[in-house]
């Protein structure tokens, strides 16, 4: 599905994990030292970092997403019996190195010599998003990197996309937000962002009150969507 209310757009905000950057790259590292239960582990540490994030936000109890990271680690490790330290410490340093999709590159770097403004908005906390983004090589493809912390909640609570907007300057219906996560895409479009939903898996679409605006399997699609022509690279 596609919306060409994306011609307007004065701002591309970006997520991180899992939209920019591959976040099962850090286990796809240690699969030889994890072994069959590779696959189950890094599909168990996503899924409790974020339920973590909506807990504490719920609970009104924030910690930074780093901390909320190795919490969720540890739970993962514990609940599959994995002891072993060293392991715990290199997944920890592999997720600030996180792989980049192939994609992305390009991408942002179309979209910026285009003229258009580039930020990603993210639950992680500022040093982890500028080591994560400056080793995937794509730091200098954005203009700004935004971080939940000078919130104190994490996505998808609206305080979060009010502060992106007010960053950048630029009002939410002119901000095309894109996102792997369908539940961070519903927030966004709640709060009134022009929103791409980047379907890689060819997931079902969540059943929440907000849509997205378009939803492409890769963020290759993304110039075109927003009117970026061979001519305007």
């Amino acid at each position: 599905m596609v919306d060409n209310q994306f011609t307007n757009t004065g701002a591309c905000v970006f997520d991180v994990y899992g939209t920019l950057l591959d976040f099962n790259s850090a286990v796809a590292n240690c699969h030889d030292e994890i072994g069959a239960t590779a696959d189950q582990l890094s599909e168990l540490w996503r899924r409790k970092q974020l339920e973590y994030t909506w807990l504490r936000s719920l609970m009104g109890d924030h910690a930074n997403f780093w901390q909320v990271t190795g919490e969720a680690l540890d739970h993962s490790l514990s609940a599959l019996g994995i002891e072993n330290t060293v392991l715990r410490e290199k997944l920890m340093s592999l997720y600030r190195e996180l792989t980049p999709y192939p994609e992305v590159a390009r991408t942002l770097q179309s979209i910026k010599e285009a003229g258009l403004k580039t930020a990603v908005l993210s639950n992680g906390e500022p040093s982890m998003l500028e080591e994560g983004l400056e080793a995937a090589g794509i730091r200098r493809h954005l203009d700004t990197i935004i971080s939940v912390e000078s919130v104190g909640i994490f996505k998808p609570h609206p305080s979060v996309y009010a502060f992106a907007a007010k960053t950048l300057d630029v009002s939410p219906n002119y901000i095309a937000f894109q996102s792997a996560n369908g539940w961070d895409i519903a927030g966004a479009a709640s709060f009134g962002f022009m929103t791409a939903w980047i379907n890689r898996a060819g997931l079902a679409e969540e059943c929440l009150p907000t849509r997205p605006a378009a939803t492409v399997p890769s963020l290759a699609e993304l110039p075109a969507l927003i009117g970026i022509t061979a001519d305007k690279q």
